[in-house]
This record gives structure tokens, C-alpha cells and sequence, in this order.
């Protein structure tokens, strides 16, 4: 074998014995391998694959499966091997073409001699599979897809698995020991906490779903728990025994509406996973039945009590206080109510990227990790995984916004730089979209939204007939038309997005505009927030039930958590353009120029 080679098989057992004679590479050779009928695909690795696929064939849960696709390579090893297959479980997965049967055991995302040389090497088995037809996309549609960077099998690096196996163990022994506290999984943008937090959801129905360790497939720590006495905790947990079992109710709270409608969807994708499971807070609090397990994604952005976007929904708050502690204290938030309907609850949190001042109060937060931490709950992530520059670009931009000294870190190959004309930098944006896809403008809520199709003066009114919102040396835009999905939304390349449409998303590359709500103050040497520049109601709305006035510098520090977030979305690079004149010389310090 010089190149690799798919064979397949019929997956019967005749079939595979007849391969069994004389022995060869498919008995004594690390390979990859997919179970496939029309609609359902299953790819595991092993070193020997006729064994494996005999195994396969007692497990009633494969026996439909009709076709046995092994890969041979004489240059595969078992960690290209088991990099491959985790590779292969995503592509499937984001693709669509088959529902992928795999449980998510657990895949680490690790370094081993040659990766890039294998990796380049995989690009090249995926043409062929999908010559074959068993991927509809290609792989820049693939990858730069929702199911891709939201999938429940995505690769893990070793802090994220780390957290995973953290929660687990102490999720298992609070179980055991009949007590419980939060949970707390802490990192900046970038460090995969969404990503943690569906991977979880994933790992415990497929835990409570399993019969033994031989439903693992992975030699991954997260496979121990397949093992007998864990699945046998989670129907305990559950009020269940192996006679009279009830389902465990798994719940992933989700608070921005844009990225539960993607989570949703990747969620109705997943074997043993629904869109049901995916909530806002006060689905929880409506709940007539308590979860077992709640895990809650941004849990900064929760509510405290505090003008809601809709009458009814004020209502609502008042109804759920009531309904759960008897009274409607103006103290009480969603935090407790997730606390209140969960045995347990795992929460997905970074302060810094509170945006608006009706998220959870920043002593609540505070006394959360404080509890967390004292109780031995508490996991932080550390490995940036968005962003390409690494974790000393998402420090430098918190340290840049919040006007510390700070130098330039070396970048690598990471596109960052300063435009000094916003058609250049829209320019720029749009080749890098034709190249890499996922490329978009964004900027801070500095502009009113004229184009809202809730207006009632725009019902009916088709968007090119809208007014434009957002008007910079001449050039105008709207902004986001698309309230859901925007990023892949048909006219995204012509809008700009909002932090409502972009926090927790990732992109190839932001064109980020700083608006005129935030300016440099030559006299006092920093940078300051612009009321009148800035359009977010909800964003500046002081909370009378609380009787809390929100100053500029209570403002301030949202604002600049919005652009933190923003210029903190792109993979590969992230552009900058200035409004104002003073602030863009500020900048120019510690921001390349870019033509």
C-alpha cells in the first residue's frame, strides 16, 4: 500500500469471514472505518478491523447497517487513526447526509508527530468519501456550519476535557453523597464553553443510555463512565430503577434567542438529543416538573428583576416569583429560579461579558464563583480555541478597552489591523468571505434601527424599501435583517451585526467598527462612553423596581463588554475601523494600520 484505500465490505457475517483468509491488513493494521445503511452511519478505529466488525454485528443497535467502508493507509498510525475518526464523526454529523449512531465517549483534541502532514492527508480522504457520495457538502460548508462549530462530538483539548471530567466526577459523588451545589465552568470568548456545555448534555443521555463499557468505542477518560454504576446513578437521579426508568431530564438554558435557534437545530440533529431540551429561563420557571440536571450556556446574561422586553413578560417574572418562592421579591433572579427547578445545575459563565444591565447583577455573579471556588465546584477554561492569535490577543483587547498599558502582542499569522477608510475594511471583509466564507461587519448598538421590521410603519415593507440605519463617510447599511442565524442569513454581507446577533458565535473574520458611543477624552487620557450615541434601550433602561439609576460609568463598562466581545469573534483576523478621530490615534498605537 503506497495510498490509502477505502474497501468495502458487505457488513453481514459471511461477508466479513470470507475476508479473514489469508490474513491481512484489515486483521493486523491500524485503521478508520464507517457503518452505513441510507440513513444511518456509524465510524469508529481500530487495529483490527474484521474482529471489530463481527463485534459490531452482535449489537442489535448496528445490525440494520448494511456497508463497511474501511480506510487503509500503510502510514497511519493509532492517533492518526483516532484523529481521523473524530474528524470523520463531525464531518458526518455536520453534513447531514446519514444520523450518526456514535455515543460522544469522548475525542481529545492532541498534538502527536506529523498532524499537519495527516490532517492535510484527511482532506483528501474526505474527497473521496465524498466521490462516493457519502457527504453531500463540501468541506468549506461543512466547516464553516453551525452543526460543525456547535457539534456534540466536537474534539476536545485537554482543559476542556479536564472540565468535563471534573464535572462529572463531582456531579457523580454530590449524586452519592445526596448533596449538591452549582456547578461553575468559567473562560473568556474563545475557550469553548458552549461547546463544553453541549458536549455535557451529550455525554450524560448517552451515559444514561449505555449498557457497559462496550458501548464505548473511545480509550478516553469520558469513556469510564460508560461503565457499569454511573448509567446505574443517572436513573437513580432520575427516580428510576432499571424495572419503572424515567427519561433524565437534561435541560440547556440558553438566554440569547439568535444562538438558542442554532442550538435548537443541531440539538433536533443529535441521536438522544431534542430541541425540546433547549430553554430560555423561563421556560425553566413555567416548568411543572423540576430537571435533574439544568446546564446553563452564558449564565451572565440571565435576568435579575428588572423592565422586560414585553408586558407579558414582566407578568411572566412576577407569575414564576410567586409561583416558586411565594412572593415577587424584586431580589430574586433567573438564577434562582434554574437553581430552584434542578437538583443540579452546571453554570457557563464569564463576567466580562455581561452586556446589558438587566443581566445578573456583578455581586451575584461574584458570590456565585465565590461559592463555587469555597465548595470545590469551580472549573476554569483556559486554551483559546477561536481565536487563532491565542489567549494573549483576547487580553490585550480587555486591556486595551479598559485603558491599561499594554503592548501589542506578537500575533503570528492572525490577520489584525486598523483601516482608516470603512470602504477599504468592507472591501477586505469581502474577499476574505470569498475565500474563507464567515466573514462579516459588526459594531456597537451606535446607530438607531430604522429598519426594525417591528415597526408598524415597516409591516409589509420588503427590505430593500426599509431605511438604512447606519451611514459612515457616505456609505450606508442596515442592520441585521435576520433575527435568527444572521451570519449565514442571504443578505449578512450587506448588513451589520449586533452583539445580539454575534455573542456566542464564531467567525472567520469581523470587520468590527467602533462606533461614536465610545470616544477618547484627550483631557483625561481614556476612553469614555457617549449616551447620546448609543440606541440599545434596554442597554441604558434604569430598573425603578430595583431602584437603581444606571450612570455612564455603570454604562460604560456594558459598552465596552460589547466591543470585548466583538472584536473577539474572528478565527483568522479581525479588522478595526474607528469613528472617532481622537480615539482611532489613540489606537493607532497599539493597532497595526492596515491598507
Amino acid at each position: 500500500m503506497t495510498n490509502f484505500e477505502i474497501e468495502q465490505i458487505a457488513f453481514d457475517k459471511a461477508s466479513i469471514r470470507k475476508r479473514e483468509d489469508p490474513p491481512g491488513p484489515l486483521s493486523n493494521w491500524p485503521v478508520v472505518y464507517a457503518l452505513n445503511n441510507e440513513s444511518d452511519v456509524y465510524v469508529g478505529e481500530t487495529g483490527n478491523a474484521l474482529l471489530r466488525m463481527l463485534q459490531h454485528r452482535k449489537d442489535p443497535r448496528k445490525q440494520h447497517l448494511t456497508v463497511a467502508s474501511v480506510l487503509l493507509d500503510e502510514s497511519f498510525h493509532r492517533s492518526a487513526c483516532y484523529d481521523l475518526e473524530a474528524l470523520l464523526i463531525q464531518w458526518f454529523y455536520a453534513d447531514g447526509t446519514y444520523n450518526v449512531l456514535n455515543a460522544n465517549d469522548g475525542h481529545r483534541n492532541e498534538a502527536y508527530p506529523g498532524r499537519d502532514v495527516f490532517q492535510e492527508r484527511f482532506r483528501e480522504v474526505f474527497a473521496e468519501f465524498r466521490n462516493r457520495g457519502m457527504f453531500t457538502q463540501t468541506l468549506e460548508q461543512i466547516e464553516n456550519s453551525e452543526f460543525f462549530k456547535l457539534s456534540p462530538f466536537k474534539s476536545l483539548v485537554a482543559d476542556q476535557e479536564r472540565a468535563i471530567l471534573d464535572v462529572l466526577d463531582t456531579l457523580f459523588d454530590d449524586i452519592e453523597s445526596g448533596r449538591g451545589a452549582s456547578m461553575v465552568i468559567a473562560g473568556h470568548p474563545g475557550t469553548g464553553k458552549t461547546i463544553v456545555g453541549i458536549s455535557l448534555v451529550k455525554t450524560l443521555k448517552d451515559i444514561e443510555l449505555s449498557r457497559g463499557i462496550g458501548d464505548s468505542e473511545q480509550a478516553s477518560p469520558i469513556s469510564d463512565y460508560f461503565a457499569r454504576g454511573y448509567p446505574e446513578l443517572l436513573k437513580y437521579l432520575a427516580g428510576g430503577d432499571s424495572s419503572s426508568p424515567r427519561p433524565l431530564r437534561v435541560g440547556f438554558v440558553v438566554p440569547q434567542q439568535s444562538l438558542r435557534e442554532s442550538i435548537g437545530r443541531v440539538f433536533d440533529r443529535t441521536p438522544g438529543l431534542s430541541k425540546s431540551m433547549v430553554l430560555t429561563a423561563f421556560d425553566v420557571g413555567q416548568s411543572a416538573e423540576k430537571f435533574d440536571v439544568l446546564v446553563v450556556d452564558e449564565a451572565h446574561r440571565l435576568n435579575q428583576r428588572a423592565n422586560q422586553p414585553s408586558g407579558s413578560l414582566n407578568a411572566k417574572f412576577a407569575e414564576i416569583n410567586r409561583r416558586l418562592f411565594t412572593s415577587d421579591s424584586t431580589d430574586r433572579t433567573q438564577l434562582d429560579w434554574i437553581r430552584e427547578q434542578s437538583r443540579f445545575s452546571i453554570l457557563l459563565l464569564d463576567p466580562e461579558q455581561s452586556v446589558r444591565p438587566a443581566d445578573l447583577p456583578p455581586e451575584v455573579v461574584g458570590e456565585v464563583v465565590g461559592e463555587a471556588k469555597a465548595s470545590h465546584h469551580y472549573f476554569p477554561l483556559a486554551t483559546q480555541m477561536r481565536v487563532a492569535a491565542g489567549s494573549d490577543y483576547v487580553g490585550f483587547i480587555r486591556n486595551v478597552l479598559a485603558g491599561r498599558e499594554t503592548a501589542t502582542p506578537d500575533l503570528g499569522d492572525y490577520e489584525f489591523g486598523l483601516f482608516d477608510d470603512i470602504r477599504a475594511m468592507e472591501a477586505a471583509i469581502r474577499k476574505r468571505d470569498r475565500k474563507h466564507g464567515l466573514s462579516r461587519l459588526a459594531t456597537g448598538y451606535a446607530w438607531e434601527w430604522k429598519s426594525d421590521p417591528k415597526k408598524k410603519a415597516l409591516s409589509g415593507v420588503p427590505l430593500a424599501n426599509r431605511p438604512y440605519d447606519i451611514e459612515i463617510d457616505g456609505r450606508r447599511w442596515r442592520w441585521n435583517s435576520a433575527p435568527k442565524d444572521w451570519i449565514s442569513s442571504p443578505n449578512a454581507l450587506e448588513e451589520f451585526g449586533s452583539i445580539h446577533t454575534l455573542q456566542g458565535y464564531d467567525l472567520n473574520y469581523a470587520g468590527v467598527v467602533i462606533g461614536p458611543d465610545l470616544y477618547f477624552d484627550t483631557a483625561a487620557q481614556r476612553i469614555r462612553f457617549d449616551r447620546s450615541n448609543y440606541f440599545d434601550k434596554k442597554g441604558v433602561e434604569n430598573n425603578p423596581k430595583r431602584g437603581i439609576v444606571y450612570t455612564d460609568d455603570d454604562i460604560e463598562r456594558y459598552v465596552k463588554n460589547v466591543y470585548a466581545v466583538l472584536l473577539t469573534r474572528g478565527i483568522r483576523g479581525t479588522f478595526v475601523y474607528v469613528c472617532d478621530g481622537a480615539l482611532r490615534e489613540h489606537l493607532r498605537r497599539v493597532i497595526p494600520p492596515m491598507a
